[in-house]
């Protein structure tokens, strides 16, 4: 493998964990799904600020495909914790999923309309 390929590697080392369920409930929940999405919320805003169609576009289908790999690594992470938190965070994020879902389909119809508007 290249060094481009173990160097993606090694900064993909934390997802790959979490992905697997190997890494803690904890990290996994607040640390990627509540802190990287607020992150998300913010460039979405920000690039809603500048009128920049393109990145909004681009973070509306980063944050679709985000949004499955988030659910799989707490789901996953959340299975191997027996407690009432691994309940709970599987069943809030299941129901953060699905209001991301509708969030996102309505985001996008309204840059639909917008590129139609021209």
């Amino acid at each position: 493998m290249s060094w481009i390929g173990d160097a993606l590697l090694l900064l993909f080392a934390p997802e790959r964990r979490a992905w697997r369920g190997e890494a803690p409930l904890s990290t996994v929940f607040w640390g990627y799904g509540v802190g990287l999405s607020l992150v998300i919320a913010v460039l979405y805003a920000v690039a809603m600020y500048q009128g920049r169609l393109d990145v909004q576009q681009a973070l509306i289908l980063f944050s679709a495909a985000y949004t499955v790999w988030i659910v799989v690594a707490i789901g996953r992470a959340a299975v191997k914790s027996d407690s009432y938190w691994g309940v709970l965070a599987r069943w809030l994020t299941v129901t953060w999923a699905l209001n991301a879902g509708l969030v996102l389909f309505s985001l996008q119809v309204e840059l639909v309309l917008r590129y139609a508007r021209g």
